[in-house]
């Protein structure tokens, strides 16, 4: 019998109701998957979005195929007691039938058997990760973008394993440095421009984590520089404090030079993401007067020339609610994303829109504050569901039109979308250039 096991180095849980990201999945299946056969998966997973996996299942890697640190990617599992690891089952199984005497095995280069010992070297190199089994070269997985080797805070393992002993050598003796430098270009290309006098057509709010600062940076260098452009359309990111008080000084660095950050004054937590959506309402209503506002997160890819052109549908006046609508969703009563029946006793929310991008006329953001500062708001932990229920009761007085399109992308991204979620900073580049050649088509990278 043999076992099967994950070991996964993780990085540090920046978005609670998320897992941690997964800097490196090192996943073998002896058992097999649904090849029936064995196989090694590697991967890594930001934001609960997994990369493509590299998949050894026993055949060294092509000869043209790139090296990592000069190592193959996948080595070749099976071989003969005389070394003749190149040669192919078929010379092997016709030699044994016409008659060859010397007795020959067929072994896993893998000792992952029931029972049995091993030792498992994990190594990082220039390139990427180098996995050793009892001192032979198993496989080689190279580094991620968006990836590096300090990200990583903690390693897990799982599964048919029990552990005898765990040693690191050579790892970093100081916290892992966040270091804003490397993400952040101090131009003044990317600074924003002075506030309009006049009112404009649409207020984005991009909701932000302090530490964020690669997927800001992404965002400025993308979407959000044909927003400063146009005369009648601003976008602002939206950042609590951190618990970390280093990061809040570069934050307040950051934003005193790029001038596009609103600090909203308190600790960043899940429970209260729902105040930002309330700031954003009152800076797009209060601040430049805007017709529209736009609520999406900082890995969210806004096609704003297509936003646009969907809202100018709209006759002057009306009220609109327009987003990736959820109809009759029900609340989960267990698991990660469980709400209580204290929390929320109703059997369905209300219709509302996926949180990573949608757009409320003024008219329902100005009635949200007025009931906010009047203490008659209900306020619940998932922001997307709060909004669903604000609406819903403005609509109680005022006819609101919803208007659903699943082009407002929810997980990850869709060609021709208007939103795309889930997208690491190079997705964004790289979104960006395929929009600049005139295809809004995705990036399926990280």
């Amino acid at each position: 019998m043999v076992s099967q096991f994950m070991m996964e180095l993780q990085g540090l849980k920046t978005v609670d109701g998320e897992d941690p990201p997964r800097i490196l999945h090192f996943n073998p299946r002896l058992r097999g998957d649904w090849s029936g056969k064995p196989v090694i998966e590697q991967n890594t997973c930001y934001r609960m979005q997994w990369g493509t996996p590299l998949r050894c299942e026993g055949w060294r890697s092509r000869a043209d195929e790139e090296t990592v640190d000069g190592l193959v990617k996948c080595e070749k599992w099976i071989r003969d007691d005389e070394g003749r690891s190149e040669e192919s089952k078929t010379s092997w199984w016709l030699n044994r039938l016409i008659g060859r005497t010397k007795t020959v095995s067929v072994d896993w280069s893998y000792p992952f058997v029931e029972d049995r010992l091993f030792v498992l070297t994990l190594t990082a190199g220039f390139e990427g990760y180098h996995v050793n089994v009892d001192g032979r070269h198993v496989t080689s997985f190279p580094y991620r973008t968006g990836f590096v080797l300090e990200d990583a805070t903690g390693l897990s393992l799982d599964g048919d394993l029990d552990v005898q002993s765990v040693f690191a050598g050579t790892l970093p003796t100081t916290h892992p440095s966040f270091s804003p430098q490397k993400h952040l270009e101090m131009l003044p290309s990317w600074q924003a421009p002075p506030l309009p006098d006049e009112p404009v057509e649409i207020f984005i709010g991009i909701l932000s984590a302090g530490n964020h600062f690669a997927e800001r940076m992404a965002v400025r260098k993308t979407w959000m520089s044909a927003a400063q452009k146009l005369p009648n359309v601003v976008a602002r990111f939206f950042v609590a404090l951190h618990g970390r008080n280093e990061i809040n000084a570069e934050l307040k660095k950051e934003a005193e030079f790029f001038g596009d950050i609103v600090i909203v004054p308190f600790m960043d937590s899940y429970d209260l993401v729902v105040l930002k959506t309330i700031a954003i309402c009152e800076y797009g209503v209060h601040v430049v007067y805007a017709r529209y506002i736009m609520k999406c997160d900082d890995d969210t890819f806004v096609r704003l020339d297509s936003v646009i052109a969907e809202v100018k549908k709209i006759q002057n006046g009306e009220s609109l609610y327009i987003g990736n609508m959820n109809y009759r969703h029900k609340p989960l009563r267990d698991g990660k994303w469980a709400v209580t029946y204290e929390e929320w006793p109703e059997e369905d929310y209300p219709i509302y829109a996926n949180g990573p991008g949608y757009v409320i006329s003024s008219d329902i953001a100005d009635s949200i504050l007025s009931e906010f500062l009047n203490l008659k708001l209900r306020l619940f932990k998932m922001e997307d569901v709060s909004m669903g229920m604000w609406v819903e009761r403005f609509n109680s007085t005022r006819l609101v039109k919803y208007v659903h399109s699943v082009k407002f992308c929810q997980f990850g991204c869709i060609d021709d979308y208007y939103t795309a979620h889930y997208q690491s900073p190079r997705q964004m580049l790289c979104l960006w250039d395929k929009l600049q050649a005139g295809k809004a088509q995705c990036c399926n990278m990280r």
